[in-house]
């Protein structure tokens, strides 16, 4: 499987797509604004590692254009951005580690469910690029699906260049495990996690 996620996306998913792309747009704008705040909150928590806050600027410009991209879709389409939507799947992934625990523990679980959330998207790109029904955004996702699978690389990497390599290994498998629970309940509604 793709990613290492071990539940893909029921195919169905498209469909529930396909019957509201303003919908998907207006979560899809509101994931890279909140990939872009990710980056400049690991900047502002962790800003000694050096190798990390200059990977993380890159990031936030590269998110941000992302949103603009999304958001100058939705405008050519004649919407305007709805209001930002409660994300079940990240909540519910955030309950996974438990809170506290020393800088790095910290920054090593933040790095894994960014490095996750990142899969999922970039999984969900890819269903988009090959299966929707609409030639202008299956083109956009597939350029969006190979800068996301970058993303997914980068947080990973850093997790294990920060933690010890053994436990790190061991909580990526453990929340790969925990997020393919999320998903099964999940995958009814037009959001790019969700």
């Amino acid at each position: 499987m793709m990613l290492g996620l071990k539940l893909p996306t029921d195919p169905r998913w498209i469909k529930i797509v396909e019957k509201n792309i303003e919908e998907i747009l207006t979560d899809h704008a509101y994931c890279e604004q909140k990939a872009a705040s990710t980056a400049i909150s690991l900047i502002v928590s962790f800003p000694e590692y050096s190798g990390l806050v200059d990977e993380m600027v890159a990031l936030v410009k590269e998110e941000i254009s992302h949103f603009k991209m999304v958001h100058d879709r939705i405008k050519a389409r004649g919407w305007t951005l709805g209001r930002d939507r409660k994300d079940e799947y990240v909540i519910k992934l955030h309950q996974f580690f438990p809170k506290g625990g020393s800088r790095t523990t910290q920054l090593v679980h933040r790095l894994l469910y960014a490095a996750l959330i990142e899969a999922r998207s970039c999984e969900r790109f890819r269903l988009l690029s090959e299966q929707i029904n609409d030639e202008e955004l299956k083109e956009f996702y597939r350029k969006l699906m190979v800068s996301e699978a970058n993303h997914y690389t980068m947080f990973l990497g850093f997790a294990r260049k920060y933690g010890n390599l053994e436990e790190v290994n061991q909580k990526w498998q453990d929340l790969l495990v925990y997020e393919a629970e999320i998903m099964s309940n999940l995958g009814k509604k037009e959001h790019i996690h969700g």
